[in-house]
């Protein structure tokens, strides 16, 4: 879930907001190289900025009585790595609190640290180790979208849970609660969002080849290669 408006005390949710920043202005700095280094990349990042907003739009309810809701970060940040995610995210959660009061303006940084910032990290870190392992292209996709949405809500609970700890066993317990209620609805709602993502990248390799080369997702064909060589 995003942090409803108004639910942190108001020094928590300073103290996300500056966690936050730099990575979005960084962020920015990565978006903008992007584009002007490769203007044919807009149609794809809108595709990667609009894939997150409607997934982390849905709110599915939970029997825990909260409801939940894939993240859809784990895609932009395969492709356009994790600063330019920040900046996509940060968008996706302006929007959605003040069009669909889906989070908040006060939590902004707060979801902005657990949605954009800390969950494509996490998503790209583990997509990128199992493809350094020679894991198939797809199956590391899946993780990396898994890790993304799964990380996102590991850090929530700990958002939540500094905010509210426990009177009895502090904030340990706390985050036992907030994370235990999470993972009901968030563990197989992962495993749905890694398995979209595999079928979106599958037929981003068959429409968008030449981008996903560019952008180092798949490898150059060997027979391209071997063609350039040859002509040198």
């Amino acid at each position: 879930m995003h942090i409803a408006e108004g639910y942190l005390p108001p020094l928590h949710a300073a103290a996300w907001g500056v966690a936050s920043a730099p990575f979005v202005v960084h962020g920015v700095r990565a978006l903008t190289r992007e584009v002007k280094a490769n203007p044919e990349s807009t149609l794809l990042l809108g595709a990667s900025g609009a894939f997150t907003f409607v997934l982390s739009a849905l709110k599915i309810p939970s029997v825990t009585g909260s409801c939940s809701h894939p993240t859809g970060t784990g895609l932009g940040a395969i492709l356009f790595r994790p600063p330019v995610m920040a900046v996509l995210g940060t968008i996706t959660l302006l929007f959605q609190a003040l069009l669909l009061a889906h989070g908040g303006l006060t939590t902004l940084g707060a979801n902005v640290f657990s949605m954009a910032i800390v969950g494509p990290w996490a998503g790209f870190g583990t997509y990128w180790l199992l493809r350094r392992f020679d894991v198939p292209l797809m199956v590391s996709v899946f993780f990396g979208a898994f890790v993304a949405d799964l990380s996102t809500y590991c850090v929530t609970s700990v958002q939540l849970a500094l905010a509210f700890p426990d009177p009895g066993s502090g904030v340990a317990g706390a985050l036992a609660k907030f994370g235990s209620i999470f993972a009901v609805t968030q563990l197989p709602l992962a495993v749905s969002e890694g398995l979209l993502t595999v079928l979106v990248m599958r037929l981003l390799k068959q429409s968008s080849k030449a981008d996903l080369t560019r952008l180092g997702v798949l490898l150059p064909s060997r027979k391209k290669n071997e063609n350039a060589e040859a002509s040198a």
